[in-house]
């Protein structure tokens, strides 16, 4: 009782108050925009028109039907939403209060955990999020060696249901640590590290080959009626992963660790995603040959290790696109800064000025996002009958003062206030009530 209580306080002082958009009744015409469409050119003066939802037409001049609403955005910029493929959004508030986070769960092994079920729709970093552009998260559970599955959200909707775009994105993995400490005074001697690490690997391995077997027996045609198996939630929720091969997240920076984990996907035949990668730069030719692609958290970090130059974290987008590496930029969460996605142009930004193209930079957390999502179909780019998710800015995107004048999540228009605008007006007009600002 005393936990819902809590829960219930801490939704009370953080949620936020902001009422969902409501479904597209009518045409709108933008006219006279700069459309990126990150598939293809930068098109200047021109217009697009989305109904139901969904782009219908871009051209040079479209001429609207009666029932359209027209706006006129002459010098302005439309951009696909931007897509932040690794985040805690929705399901955590305040780090240091354990009451607002629900990303992990009890115990290692936890494949049927669902990240949309606890995503929080009311969270009040979704309108600071989505302020900066960013209307499309891939929010995944934490702990453990197999914390669960992620999902795929969009940034407004009354409920986790509505929210959520695409579900499972991925079942998520984190490979065992293989940086063994090997001085005197460590706590473990190397033996003992590395035995711990290969005993972790062979639990894996178990887990494969039991939902292998488990789908086995489950789909066989010849089985008596009180031999029937009964059912295994964390077996069941894993052949899709196992037998069907959809997407594993694996969570690897480490040279070692990416290595080993797409030598282990290749002998179990699965297809993974390397997410972190800190280390991928090393293995590009490895990444290139087994097809797999990186989700890159962090541009704008420090270097992994003391010999390195300070500048190589902000060149690895730039090293990946040179050598064919299939990756885009999303941003590591955890303590203190789970909601920092916010920043996540900023990442790109910083990419762009080290190697990448602007085009390049704003592809990898837009169309190269939603690729590796599996959500290409519907959002990252600005086309016929794609998503109409994206969103209107005085300036071109990647540039220090993007601002957002304007955002679309499938033709509903989204409330692009957040707690931080709010505190902005209020002290503005503080002072100028005071007498130190003048109009």
């Amino acid at each position: 009782m005393i936990k819902i209580i809590i829960f219930l306080f801490f939704s009370y002082i953080y949620g936020n108050n902001q009422i969902p958009g409501t479904d597209q009744k009518r045409p709108i015409l933008l006219r006279g925009g700069i459309l990126h469409t990150v598939s293809g050119e930068i098109l200047e003066e021109h217009d697009l028109l989305f109904a139901e939802g969904k782009i219908v037409t871009i051209d040079e001049q479209i001429q609207p039907s009666p029932e359209t609403d027209i706006l006129d955005i002459y010098g302005k910029h439309v951009i696909p939403g931007f897509i932040a493929g690794y985040t805690r959004i929705g399901l955590t508030e305040i780090s240091a209060v354990k009451q607002t986070n629900d990303h992990s769960e009890i115990g290692e092994i936890n494949p049927n955990v669902r990240a949309n079920v606890a995503y929080n729709p009311d969270s009040d970093l979704i309108p600071v999020t989505r302020s900066n552009g960013v209307l499309i998260v891939n929010s995944a559970p934490s702990s453990g060696r197999i914390p669960g599955q992620s999902s795929v959200m969009e940034m407004d909707g009354w409920t986790w249901e509505e929210a959520t775009l695409k579900h499972p994105a991925a079942l998520n993995l984190n490979w065992p640590s293989m940086r063994f400490n090997f001085r005197k005074d460590a706590k473990k001697k190397e033996k003992a590290q590395r035995e711990e690490y290969h005993n972790a690997i062979r639990e894996i391995d178990q887990l494969i080959r039991d939902v292998r077997a488990y789908h086995h027996r489950k789909n066989a045609k010849e089985r008596k009626a009180e031999h029937k198996q009964q059912s295994d939630l964390r077996l069941e929720s894993m052949i899709p992963f196992v037998i069907f091969k959809d997407p594993i997240h694996i969570k690897a920076n480490d040279a070692r660790q990416i290595e080993a984990a797409v030598k282990w996907s290749n002998k179990h035949d699965l297809n993974i995603v390397i997410v972190g990668g800190k280390d991928a730069w090393m293995l590009t030719e490895m990444l290139v040959q087994n097809n797999i692609p990186v989700i890159l958290l962090g541009v704008q970090v420090t270097p992994r290790r003391r010999f390195e130059p300070i500048h190589i974290p902000y060149k690895i987008p730039a090293i990946l696109q040179k050598t064919g590496v299939h990756f885009c930029i999303s941003l590591d969460p955890g303590y203190p800064m789970d909601g920092h996605v916010r920043t996540l142009p900023d990442e790109a930004m910083r990419a762009a000025s080290w190697g990448l193209t602007k085009d390049q930079a704003l592809r990898a957390i837009t169309l190269t996002a939603a690729e590796i999502l599996g959500i290409d179909d519907k959002v990252g780019s600005l086309d016929l009958g794609k998503d109409a998710t994206f969103f209107i800015a005085d300036n071109e995107p990647l540039t220090q003062y993007n601002n957002p004048t304007k955002a679309f999540i499938k033709g509903r228009e989204i409330d692009l206030s957040d707690r931080q605008k709010n505190l902005w007006k209020k002290y503005q007009e503080k002072y100028r009530r005071l007498g130190k600002l003048s109009d």
